[in-house]
């Protein structure tokens, strides 16, 4: 229960923070008790932190109860705040001060029940410090995950990767070496070193240090009886999973440095760890590809190569695939496989519950190994990782969606001169860094752009969110207008339908009353769901036939509609908020996404209240059409961070005033010929903070447009704008990334000119009408990858992006044969030289010198 509480914990500290921030604009609120409060709540994440791997009942009683009363303040007071609002639109203020004494009543109930939990607490706390000062000395031998008897025979599953590591602890190198290896739990296991590397007997550590017994020895004299019996030795040493780099920092001053070709190997599941070792190059495990996994099955079924039964080796293959390349799930498989009785029905069922299989036995021996990296994560991370789990099985993940969901959930804690998604971003890096998630797919800038769950990993997850009660009170929700509207509102996924036990309802397209609809998986996901709906009109009659009318908790903080419409005929024409008065129910609300279909001439139109939400953060519509501000009562919207696909918009310096702190933005400006002036977009200069503009402009004119200085990504497309005019853009101090797409650039002939450029790093050019490009290698002094796709005209690829130093690669897309020429003249150019890091892509597949 410890992630389930400190994620409610999380959620209410987000409230607290916003209700304090805004309660000397429009909220009435009791300071004192919310100061209180807030003080309880810092105290419990302390606690949870410090304990949230104990397996104590009584912590794990005490965190159920966190959790209850953690959701209860959060009920309390976003009802105080909605009344509030609602109050103060409808201008009822004469409701204030009654309201505010219910409130401060609420509040002291509160208070008394966390102030119950925090004095079991603290008998807690006293009774686990008596117990760790008798206890605190733990064994430096223990091992951290024992193996089931089947597994523990099988060394790693890659020849190849076996034969580089014997390669590594063989030479002939006389000081001691350390050897780091890292990869996800149950990537594999080193057997056998010794005796293949000729290195003499194998002893345990129990053997080396044999003579008096271990448990009445203190640390400091195990690692004195260590140092001295392995002194004049050569000597392997394997530290098998190691988690921390304390653990390391603790063992490393008694292995003594003798000179005698002594090696230490170190696995661990976290990137930080093998980098602390001082170890020069880790060596990376990744998972089994298709064919490695296929060998290892038939090896752990058959005992040898191939499959002697022809009706077994489809289904084989597919069982094996389902284990998604992981060594330690094909293992287990296998023995189960190969104590069967062979027949094609039950090898078809295995293929169809691999991952259940793959946990099968007493002991679950997959779920037991994968779960200490569980166990090990900070507390702050395992809702995050849980949260993955539950997300849709056999599909990426976008990393930009994710990053907005864990903030939505009030996962993500505030550090200080960060923005949310920043930390959000570390979370992601450190979960990665820990093999817990994969990464799919880099961005032109090196950005995870998608990952991924292995989907043993995402059992644990499952199973994990169940025992926890992990979520109760959703604070996302996908609407689905259309033909496709039966989707679970939570997830959005169309899969078969439960209603849930709540007896509000939801407004169907076409029938006058539903209740709202979760997936079974959803369900499973929530056991304890508890909904609170309020009727929220989003759509007038005028924009279905049938009329609309959806139901929004008002918790919802992240907020995805999409359009489900195949016939032309029913696509809408025009969204509009039915009565400001709904305004307050969202006043929550972090992400908006809107993905609908815009026919020309029917502009999707966007509310006026949009400018008047405190916590907005991201506002992702199709070439929606925001309104001016209004002025009255206005607020600077601080946490708005994304604007995308806005169209026509004009940016008056009261607009780039209410927006401070946007950094990514997309526009559209659809009609082409048209007086640029009235759009205003020299003021774009203002917006500081602003790192990514993406513009689509037909006939654009540069010099009605000024770029801020602290652009790192330009996106351009349509523009026609002159090549010698991307001078100005070439002055940009920061920008890395440049993409010119669709004529984006008009011209035959681009002539860069020296100065520019300084820090790109991507430059990415796409269907323009570029024959000359003349550029040496001063132009683009920092460029690593030059993308070059459907640039049939250009007649070459200057030689002198070869001579760039930091140049990595270079990736060609339906390009015509005189730019991948000169492209293969600039490698062989380069190799001939030493280069040997210029790699070159043609259509997806990487060019070797030599080949045809």
């Amino acid at each position: 229960m410890a992630a389930a509480a400190y994620a409610a914990l999380g959620s209410l500290m987000h409230v607290l923070d916003q209700i304090q921030q805004y309660a000397c604009r429009w909220l009435h609120i009791n300071r004192g008790k919310i100061e209180i409060l807030y003080q309880q709540v810092s105290f419990l994440q302390a606690f949870l932190e410090r304990y949230s791997q104990s397996k104590s009942k009584e912590i794990e009683d005490l965190a159920r109860q966190i959790a209850v009363v953690a959701d209860e303040a959060q009920d309390i007071i976003e009802c105080h705040v909605v009344d509030q609002l609602r109050d103060r639109f409808e201008d009822h203020r004469n409701h204030d001060m009654a309201s505010l004494s219910f409130f401060c009543q609420d509040i002291d109930e509160i208070i008394e029940k966390l102030d119950s939990i925090k004095k079991d607490l603290m008998v807690v706390i006293e009774e686990r410090t008596l117990q760790e000062l008798k206890s605190s000395r733990t064994s430096v031998l223990a091992s951290s995950s024992k193996l089931p008897p089947n597994v523990k025979n099988f060394v790693v599953g890659f020849d190849e990767d076996l034969v580089q590591i014997m390669e590594e602890l063989t030479g002939y190198k006389d000081d001691l070496q350390i050897m780091s290896i890292v990869g996800m739990g149950g990537i594999g296991i080193l057997n056998d070193l010794g005796v293949r590397g000729g290195q003499g007997n194998i002893e345990s550590g129990e053997n080396i240090l044999s003579g008096k017994r271990l448990a009445d020895c203190r640390d400091d004299e195990l690692g004195e009886r260590l140092y001295k019996r392995l002194f004049d030795e050569r000597y392997l040493i394997v530290l098998d999973d190691v988690w921390s780099n304390e653990v390391w920092d603790d063992l490393k001053l008694f292995f003594p440095k003798n000179r005698r070709g002594s090696r230490i190997i170190v696995t661990t599941r976290q990137s930080s760890v093998a980098v602390s070792l001082g170890s020069q190059n880790p060596y990376l495990m990744s998972l089994l590809n298709k064919d490695q996994s296929w060998n290892l099955l038939c090896e752990k079924v058959f005992t040898k190569e191939g499959c002697p039964n022809p009706e077994l080796e489809d289904i084989g293959k597919v069982i094996a695939d389902g284990c998604g390349g992981l060594p330690l799930a094909i293992v287990v498989i296998g023995g189960l496989l190969a104590k069967s009785d062979m027949t094609r029905e039950f090898w078809q069922f295995v293929a169809e519950n691999v991952s259940s299989y793959a946990n099968s036995g007493n002991d679950e021996h997959c779920l037991k190994i994968l779960s200490l990296s569980y166990i090990n994560l900070p507390i702050h991370l395992k809702p995050c990782f849980l949260y993955v789990g539950v997300l849709s099985k056999d599909h990426d993940i976008q990393v930009s969606k994710l990053i907005r969901l864990w903030v939505a959930e009030g996962f993500v804690n505030p550090v200080r001169e960060k923005s949310l998604e920043e930390v959000a971003e570390e979370y992601l890096k450190d979960l990665v860094d820990r093999s817990l998630i994969m990464i799919r797919k880099l961005g032109c800038s090196g950005k995870i752009i998608r990952c991924g769950i292995h989907d043993l990993l995402r059992d644990l997850c499952v199973r994990e969110s169940h025992r926890q009660r992990y979520t109760r009170i959703p604070r996302v929700q996908h609407v689905c207008f259309g033909e496709e509207q039966n989707v679970c509102f939570l997830c959005g996924d169309p899969s078969t339908q439960e209603s849930i036990d709540n007896p509000l309802v939801l407004v169907g397209f076409r029938s006058s009353l539903a209740i709202p609809l979760v997936c079974n998986a959803c369900r499973n996901t929530y056991p304890h769901l508890r909904l609170r709906l309020v009727k929220l009109k989003v759509i007038d009659k005028a924009y279905f036939p049938y009329g609309r009318e959806c139901h929004a908790p008002t918790k919802l903080r992240y907020l995805a509609v999409k359009e489900g419409f195949r016939n032309w005929e029913e696509v809408p024409i025009r969204l509009k908020y039915v009565s400001p008065s709904t305004r307050p129910l969202l006043w929550n609300l972090q992400t908006l996404h809107l993905d609908f279909f815009i026919r020309r001439g029917y502009p999707l139109v966007l509310p006026c209240e949009i400018w008047d939400m405190p916590q907005l953060r991201h506002v992702v519509v199709r070439r929606a059409e925001l309104p001016d501000p209004l002025m009255k009562d206005s607020i600077i919207l601080e946490n708005v961070q994304t604007v995308s696909y806005i169209r026509n918009f004009r940016w008056t310096v009261e607009v780039v005033e209410r927006i401070p702190n946007l950094k990514k933005l997309k526009l559209y400006y659809a009609n082409a010929f048209q007086d640029w002036s009235c759009y205003s977009l020299y003021n774009l200069a203002h917006l500081h903070k602003l790192e990514s503009l993406f513009l689509l402009a037909e006939d654009f004119f540069t010099e009605k447009i000024a770029f801020p200085c602290s652009l790192k990504k330009l996106s351009l497309s349509w523009c026609r704008i002159p090549w010698e005019s991307m001078t100005m853009i070439g002055l940009l101090p920061n920008l890395e990334v440049l993409k010119l797409m669709y004529h984006a650039c008009e011209g035959s002939e681009w002539n860069p000119v020296e100065g520019g450029f300084c820090q790109l790093k991507v430059l990415s050019i796409r269907y323009v009408d570029l024959e000359w490009w003349r550029a040496e290698n001063i132009h683009f002094p920092n460029l690593e990858r030059l993308l070059l796709e459907q640039v049939f005209h250009l007649k070459e690829i200057p030689l002198g992006i070869g001579d760039i130093a930091t140049l990595q690669s270079i990736d060609l897309s339906y390009c015509g044969d005189f730019v991948v020429n000169s492209a293969k003249q600039i490698l062989e150019e380069q190799q001939s030289l030493g280069n040997e890091t210029l790699q070159l892509h043609v259509n997806g597949e990487r060019y070797q010198v030599g080949s045809s």
